[in-house]
């Protein structure tokens, strides 16, 4: 296992990417975390924290590591927002009657987006799978570009605040701090699935509820 900067054991995935950071430096940070805001999913958050954890080994500049990360990020969601507002868009009005996803479905998701979307754009970050698609999805509802890019500049930030000060103050922590960063994305994961069930779950009781007053 490659050694962590600070001199311990740097945890396999971070160990697999030391190599790719070390020899292209600012660049793999900029070039990763852009792919991992725009739909590619690569491992860009992993290359954040191991970024910070080498400048906190005085071996990179923290405050270039977060410039440029942010820079990416939020490149990354307007990238994923251009492609979903105009290829998604269009895929969507051909194809979408063949998965189900008739115009009526449509008009509620985009409904559902113009009210919500801004929470989603900002915890999509912290979730791997959102944080490659909330872009797509905002495109796709025709999010406004305004409100989209407000919410895809503060998600950034307090995306690339978080994992950066995380790497930087862990020092020879970085194993568990990487494995509370692993555990702490499934609970929020688990938490927003039990969100939309219970989201569902409440439209199936409205509905089932509007039926039976109808039935009276």
């Amino acid at each position: 296992m490659t050694p962590a900067p600070s001199g311990g054991e740097l945890p396999g995935p971070l160990a697999a990417l030391a190599p790719f950071l070390e020899h292209y430096g600012y660049l793999a940070v900029g070039l990763l975390v852009l792919l991992d805001n725009a739909a590619i999913p690569v491992p860009g958050q992993t290359v954040l924290i191991l970024a910070a954890v080498y400048a906190g080994a005085g071996r990179l500049s923290l405050a270039g590591v977060v410039a440029i990360a942010l820079l990416a990020a939020v490149l990354g969601g307007c990238a994923g927002y251009l492609l979903g507002r105009y290829g998604g868009r269009a895929l969507v009005h051909r194809y979408g009657r063949y998965v189900a996803l008739t115009e009526d479905r449509q008009h509620k998701a985009e409904a559902f987006f113009n009210r919500n979307g801004g929470k989603v754009v900002l915890i999509a970050r912290f979730v791997d799978g959102l944080r490659q698609t909330y872009g797509i999805i905002a495109g796709t509802t025709e999010m406004a570009w305004r409100r989209f890019m407000l919410w895809n500049v503060l998600g950034a930030v307090l995306w690339v605040g978080a994992w950066s000060t995380a790497g930087y103050l862990a020092g020879g922590n970085i194993n568990e701090v990487y494995r509370q960063a692993l555990r702490y994305q499934l609970f929020l994961l688990i938490a927003l699935v039990v969100l939309v069930l219970a989201w569902l779950l409440r439209r199936l009781l409205r509905r089932r509820r509007a039926a039976h007053e109808r039935q009276r």
